[in-house]
């Protein structure tokens, strides 16, 4: 495994982590389908055991069900990782999620999220999505204020675009932010990364194999299953999956040059870039993040890297 330290301020982080929204199963996860809390913790302690350092996850993952299993599966080796978790989707009484970044509500959750973790801090605490009802600034004050009481080490924020990013800071450093990014979904390289590079502020890159699209698997006559978000996604049914799969073929090419698997380039292409901390793969079993390790080894030269975006773009 190899580590990069999370932007300008933050910690060592290895440069794969353990994603874990689909491990909430249930609730606001149910998109992915049930999830076996026993397979879970196997894949966490897998992960631990190939020197995976850093573990995310957010409150509203299974309506807090993924945080109970990150925390029980960490037990007793808490001082090995980088937990990172997320607030701004709360959820109420019959379970309809909204965004939220009050002070108040921050705080709160917060509070929440380090008892279900079973942990008294929280290494990186990440706004989820831009907020609907406080601006970025009113966020940052609360995060900044649980820096100060010793509850959270770093703050991040997630699906930030740039003015965001700069009206938060302009409250406090934002260690890292955490936007989706992969060879089909490229847009962040025009600017929020060269602003992260210029700002030191670290990047963990989530849905680096572009929801399954980049796992190899996919053909023109996948389906899924009606309670998997997939289903209702443009980029996985249609005309746009038989052009997602075309391109997946393409890239098996290249794979193949350098005999790697298809998802093992797509997670080399992320790390490639210098802007980039980590590439969070999300897991439900072991072999989902045991199966791309090899990809922190490849070295992707400039000439591959332009014939990827090429086919990317075509």
């Amino acid at each position: 495994m190899k580590y990069r330290k999370l932007g300008k301020n933050g910690p060592e982080i290895s440069v794969i982590g353990f994603g874990s929204w689909a491990i909430g199963g249930g609730g606001w996860a149910s998109a992915w389908g049930s999830q076996d809390d026993r397979l879970s913790i196997e894949s966490v302690r897998a992960a631990l055991d190939a020197g995976v350092t850093f573990y995310d996850t957010a409150a509203v993952y299974g309506l807090g069900h993924s945080e109970e299993v990150i925390g029980q599966a960490l037990k007793g080796d808490r001082d090995k990782v980088v937990l990172a978790t997320k607030c701004g989707l709360v959820w109420d009484e019959s379970n309809a999620v909204t965004r939220s970044g009050t002070y108040d509500s921050i705080i709160h959750e917060a509070e929440l999220s380090l008892r279900r973790l079973g942990t008294d801090y929280i290494d990186l605490y990440q706004m989820h999505w831009p907020a609907e009802n406080a601006p970025a600034e009113e966020t940052m004050r609360a995060m900044d204020k649980l820096v100060q009481d010793g509850k959270v080490r770093y703050v991040g924020v997630s699906n930030y675009d740039v003015p965001l990013l700069q009206k938060s800071l302009s409250v406090r450093h934002v260690d890292s932010v955490q936007p989706p990014y992969s060879i089909l979904r490229p847009a962040i390289e025009q600017e929020l990364l060269p602003f992260c590079l210029e700002k030191g502020i670290g990047v963990v890159a989530y849905s680096p194999l572009a929801s399954g699209l980049l796992s190899g698997n996919y053909t023109y006559d996948t389906k899924f299953g009606e309670d998997d978000w997939r289903s209702r996604n443009k980029a996985h049914t249609g005309d746009s999956l038989r052009g997602n799969v075309d391109r997946a073929e393409q890239l098996k090419a290249i794979a193949a040059r350098f005999d790697i698997t298809l998802p093992q380039l797509a997670i080399a292409y992320v790390l490639a870039h210098p802007a980039l901390t980590s590439a969070i793969v999300g897991v439900r079993k072991p072999s989902h993040i045991l199966s791309v390790l090899p990809a922190t080894d490849v070295q992707l030269d400039d000439d591959t890297l332009a014939e990827i975006r090429a086919i990317a773009n075509s």
